[in-house]
């Protein structure tokens, strides 16, 4: 037997634990070494994200100069502005609510 500088006592007839070994309950057998899986849902959701901090606030900045086509849908530049950012807040809402819901039955 071997002393280091660590104080580990180096048994050359045992190995070294292993992860599998130390793991409670089964916890290294949940995850792979690269982590939980996204998945499907995962990128929805970042597609969404995307969708309302870049996209939407692009199309605000253009509201000022689509007014024929807001007025041809019966709202207001007013209305515009207030709709437009409240759409993907409802959308996002309802995708968490359905990845949280995806998550648990899995």
């Amino acid at each position: 037997m071997a002393d280091d500088e660590s104080g580990y006592v180096h048994r050359p007839d045992r190995e070294p634990p292993s992860a599998d070994a130390t793991a409670v309950d089964g916890e290294a057998d949940a995850q792979s070494a690269d982590g939980p899986e996204f998945g499907a849902s995962g990128w929805v959701l970042v597609g969404m994200v995307g969708v309302a901090f870049l996209l939407v606030p692009g199309a605000i900045l253009f509201l000022p100069s689509a007014q024929g086509v807001i007025s041809s849908l019966g709202l207001t530049l007013r209305d515009a502005y207030l709709t437009l950012p409240l759409v993907p807040a409802f959308v996002l809402g309802v995708l968490a609510v359905w990845s949280a819901v995806r998550s648990q039955s899995n």
